[in-house]
């Protein structure tokens, strides 16, 4: 039997995917984010988080250890790569060609972009 259920709108399936990648952030350090917001057009994904750091980050970047708490948040990056790339493909039907990820420490922010293939036919959400 098909669903019935209509498919959800670019800002419903935004939203869904900040709220993932925050509840993912957490459960791989410890604390999420507490901010994000999530931009879906046509060929990308662009996820922005505010308020990154782990306290003890903080506490390495005001000992001018700014360089080391970067290179952590790449490693975790890397390792949350396909949790976050499965979400999203999860909440767009696509499939990611790309993800590029990077942090800044001050102001405290990150981003996540995934660029999406191209589609095949098909109306795209």
């Amino acid at each position: 039997m098909a669903s019935t259920a209509p498919s959800p709108t670019r800002g419903q399936s935004a939203q869904a995917i900040s709220n993932a990648v925050v509840r993912l952030m957490r459960e791989y350090t410890g604390r999420g984010p507490t901010q994000a917001q999530t931009t879906i057009n046509d060929h990308h994904v662009v996820v922005i988080l505010r308020d990154t750091l782990l306290k003890a980050e903080r506490r390495l970047v005001d000992d001018g250890e700014g360089d080391a708490v970067t290179t952590m948040r790449r490693r975790f990056q890397r390792t949350m790569e396909q949790d976050l790339i499965a979400t999203v493909t999860e909440h767009t039907g696509r499939d990611v060609e790309a993800f590029l990820s990077d942090n800044h420490i001050e102001p405290d922010i990150a981003v996540e972009i995934f660029l999406l293939k191209p589609q095949s036919g098909g109306s795209e959400r």
